[in-house]
């Protein structure tokens, strides 16, 4: 008798019976060429192969897609994907014979992840030396420590489509760099150049609450010495990576708890 091997498929292909018992998992049709599983739980339009998701930046909302469609679809030099509080996700797509730029993040470690070409990863502590020389492609994924020089050139024959997550965040929400040479234009150019990943207006901006508390200090009559302390104190915090918020109660637990004698002792000058 004949044996038709696709007799019992539907036990494969049907999640809810598996081993000779029913499953409770959701059913997870098979699309042709190629195609994505999908199943009811998630957003179609975020799974199919070859299908458009529209590139802009979702965070800080939870979100799930498939960032290597996703990459591949980008064709700007760097649009920003995901923003969030600790962390960026943006793509990159590097023409043939370019590269990113070399450059430097002070406090700031990134990841990178190629999703289509090739090309070859240069590190190192000295932008005149750089000991660390890789070749990179599909699925390589580049380590970069804070404070390390980098530069990624593309040595394949098509562009390089990559995503960068960087920690904490680099760019603002919602950037888009069409080329490099607008990345490098709204950068450096017409007085926004970016200090540790911010313009000076963004930094203004980002520590405005602490403008506010020590306005409120003077406001209570607390002292300047120990004003000045406590909100360089802070700024220092802000810089090392703290937000504001958590600068501000961390420089006056160490002044509640007598953590810093020196801050306790300014507090009660001229009283």
């Amino acid at each position: 008798m004949y044996n038709d091997p696709n007799m019992y498929s539907w036990q494969q292909h049907y999640p809810y019976y598996a081993n000779g018992q029913y499953v409770r998992q959701p059913v997870q049709p098979a699309y042709p060429n190629g195609g994505a599983y999908v199943n009811h739980y998630y957003d179609p339009r975020f799974l199919y192969e070859n299908r458009a998701i529209p590139l802009k930046d979702y965070g800080p909302n939870p979100l799930a897609l498939n960032i290597n469609e996703a990459a591949k679809q980008n064709n700007t030099y760097r649009t920003a994907l995901w923003t969030g509080k600790h962390l960026q996700v943006t793509l990159m797509s590097i023409d043939v014979g370019d590269d990113i730029g070399l450059e430097v993040h002070p406090d700031v470690d990134q990841f990178l992840r190629i999703e289509q070409g090739q090309g070859v990863v240069q590190m190192g502590k000295d932008k005149n030396n750089l000991t660390f020389k890789q070749n990179v492609a599909d699925d390589s994924a580049i380590f970069i420590p804070a404070g390390t020089w980098h530069d990624v050139t593309n040595t394949g024959s098509t562009p390089l489509k990559l995503y960068s997550i960087y920690a904490p965040p680099n760019h603002p929400f919602g950037t888009v760099h069409p080329t490099k040479a607008d990345a490098e234009a709204m950068e450096s150019g017409n007085g926004n150049k970016k200090v540790f990943g911010k313009t000076p207006d963004e930094w203004v901006m980002h520590t405005e609450f602490l403008v506010n508390e020590g306005l409120e200090d003077v406001k209570r009559g607390i002292n300047a010495t120990h004003i000045l302390q406590e909100f360089i104190l802070m700024g220092v915090l802000v810089g090392k990576g703290y937000t504001p918020e958590d600068a501000y109660k961390t420089v006056e637990e160490w002044e509640r708890t007598g953590e810093s004698k020196l801050l306790q002792q300014s507090k009660n000058m001229g009283r």
